[in-house]
């Protein structure tokens, strides 16, 4: 997916089209980072993952999240970019925890401020 805007000059004709480079999503937390910087990225951001991981309750503790694996489509050995991030945005999905309470998904540490204010719907 490559954003795009397009800029409308005012009383004019001419439209100027900026382009950002790709963006790839990490796999662990779901945001957006650089081609270059993603790989940076991935071992600081799974590092945070296994010392939050590590402080929450045994029955909130995830498996390591495993990082897709996404065949090169060309000879070169280049990635589809859509594939990969629609991989990387799966696992950091199944990364969420339901409440137990009203169902909704909330990252582990997040859960738990969620569930202090968290009240089950009244019967009808």
């Amino acid at each position: 997916m490559v954003k795009t805007i397009f800029i409308i000059l005012h009383n004019c004709l001419q439209a100027q089209v900026i382009r950002w480079p790709p963006a790839v999503l990490c796999y662990i937390c779901g945001r957006e980072y650089g081609t270059k910087s993603i790989s940076i990225h991935e071992p600081q951001c799974l590092k945070k993952w296994h010392q939050e991981n590590d402080m929450l309750r045994k029955h909130l503790r995830r498996p390591e999240p495993k990082k897709p694996e996404v065949s090169p489509i060309q000879a070169k050995g280049f990635y589809d970019l859509d594939s990969l991030n629609e991989a990387a945005w799966i696992s950091a999905q199944n990364q969420l925890v339901p409440c137990d309470i009203c169902g909704r998904t909330f990252l582990p540490d997040r859960l738990i401020v969620h569930q202090n204010s968290c009240k089950p719907k009244p019967a009808m």
